[in-house]
């Protein structure tokens, strides 16, 4: 950083990532490396034109779509692995380990030590080593074979451990592949594909209970084990199995993708630089070391600001690991109780995709996000006002819908650390960890005595969800500042509107 940039930074005037880019320098990129310099008209003649360059870059892209779509399929893996005791749990999972007190809220809780601990090492390694294809199917096939023996066993103290390296390991997956989708997708692009990353989750929600009730009816005494136990055994051998798929299908990054022509591969790499998200400073991050992004991450205080944020999210959203639980109170046996579930999640799926979908067309984040959440505030009180079956019902699409406006959260996080790369995926790795402190908290919000009204664990989601909608109201205004600051800049300098550079996302 040069001194007059240092004593920009100082003043507070921009962020340090924005300091190169508050003064218009582009950077180009060819097939010999990084290019500093000003973006030129007419650079697409190697595409064949403008035209040229479009039908590359749709053939491109419906490459990408197809080879990432398997990250929705590890994403479903992913949670109904992580989420699977509270099924296990209305089939005789506590019974048999002798759980008593809080121990069952313990396990669900220790799962996300590990995942916390592991997220932003994880990230580090994955941006250094370049190979999220063999990174995260590698991990898959370990949490795959962890949650296999989760099934075998016999005390709290085992299921404890079992749990707790379950997490350690999960941890690898969603922050590494929001930082794979940051490196391909411009921030146009980005909130769909996160919403379709998301829509992982929130299926495994339907599709894991949907599965879960045809394990639990069907295959008790099997071979001398109960149905909890083959509940493991069967979503463990499936996830490794989907982890020898991943390793032949997941890309690389544009640099490293060896499936890509060179034509698209230098499609892909000028896409990401013009887009100022993406690979166009990677000499630069690399030349500071591996604790670049580190340093630059853990002293933004937006990462922080934004990490509690999420926290407050997340305990609003900790009826998700308690959802057969809240369906049981309807008043139906196990096996319907856990096909009631399905249907929220799978209008949040696709509430999800249209939510971020419309989001990224407009360019806008903020009031996408909190009338969702606003939506699931409605729920929660509808569930605490009435007893009614069919209303409390209705209020459980309410509170699933919320996950619509948690995934356009997302991806306005991506579109908040522009650069560089190294700093991006300490940024996601470290906010996703931090926020993880919710689940833990989460996991003793739901407490049986509190059913089966739950109108103290309803009042907590209600007051975590409001701060989260307060604190992103006060994070917009500061964005729209820096914005102002850069239109400024740019009206001094003589800047045309059509040529205008980065502006954060509100």
């Amino acid at each position: 950083m040069s001194s007059n940039e240092h004593k920009d930074h100082e003043k507070g005037d921009l962020p340090h990532e924005l300091a190169v880019l508050s003064r218009n320098e582009k950077i180009a990129v060819g097939h010999g490396g990084i290019v500093s310099g000003t973006a030129e008209e007419g650079d697409d003649g190697e595409f064949g034109g403008p035209d040229g360059r479009k039908r590359l870059e749709r053939r491109l892209l419906w490459k990408l779509d197809i080879r990432m779509s398997i990250l929705i399929f590890i994403y479903i893996l992913n949670y109904i692995d992580r989420n699977n005791a509270a099924a296990a749990r209305l089939k005789g999972f506590e019974s048999d380990l002798h759980l008593r007190g809080q121990q069952f809220a313990t396990l669900l809780s220790i799962l996300y030590v590990g995942y916390i601990l592991m997220q932003v090492p994880s990230n580090m390694f994955l941006n250094y080593i370049g190979k999220p294809s063999l990174y995260l199917p590698a991990c898959m096939i370990v949490w795959g074979m962890i949650s296999v023996l989760t099934g075998i066993t016999t005390n709290f103290v085992s299921a404890l451990l079992t749990r707790f390296f379950l997490g350690f390991v999960e941890a690898a997956f969603f922050p590494g592949a929001l930082f794979l989708l940051s490196k391909w997708y411009t921030k146009s692009e980005l909130g769909s594909r996160t919403a379709l990353l998301y829509c992982g989750n929130i299926i495994s929600n339907a599709f894991g209970a949907l599965i879960a009730s045809g394990i639990l009816s069907n295959m008790n005494g099997r071979l001398g084990h109960a149905a909890w136990r083959w509940l493991f055994y069967i979503e463990g051998a499936l996830t490794m199995f989907f982890a020898v798929v991943a390793m032949f299908v997941l890309p690389d990054f544009p640099a490293t993708t060896s499936w890509l022509s060179p034509q698209e591969r230098h499609l892909a790499e000028i896409r990401m630089a013009s887009d100022f998200a993406g690979i166009g400073d990677e000499g630069q991050t690399e030349a500071g070391g591996v604790g670049y992004g580190l340093q630059l991450a853990i002293t933004d205080w937006k990462v922080w600001y934004l990490a509690l944020a999420m926290t407050s999210n997340v305990v609003s959203l900790s009826f998700n690991a308690y959802f057969p639980t809240l369906s049981a109170t309807l008043g139906f046996n196990t096996t319907i109780s856990l096909v009631l579930c399905a249907p929220p999640f799978i209008w949040a799926a696709i509430e999800a995709f249209l939510l971020s979908s419309h989001s990224d067309k407009v360019g806008e984040r903020f009031w996408h996000i909190s009338g969702s959440l606003a939506l699931g505030i409605l729920g929660f009180i509808i569930a605490i006002s009435t007893l009614n079956t069919a209303a409390r019902y209705v209020s459980l699409f309410l509170m699933a819908q919320s996950y619509a406006g948690f995934v356009c959260f997302y991806a306005w996080l991506s579109n908040s650390f522009p650069r560089p790369p190294s700093k991006r995926a300490v940024a996601l790795a470290l906010i996703n960890a931090f926020s993880q402190l919710g689940n833990i908290a989460g996991s003793y919000v739901w407490p049986s005595m509190w059913g089966s009204s739950y109108r103290n664990s309803y009042a907590i989601c209600i007051s975590c969800q409001s701060l989260t909608i307060i604190m992103l109201a006060v994070y917009r205004e500061h964005l729209k500042r820096l914005n102002r600051k850069l239109d400024a800049e740019e009206l001094a300098r003589g800047v045309p509107p059509e040529a205008r550079g980065f502006r954060y996302m509100l």
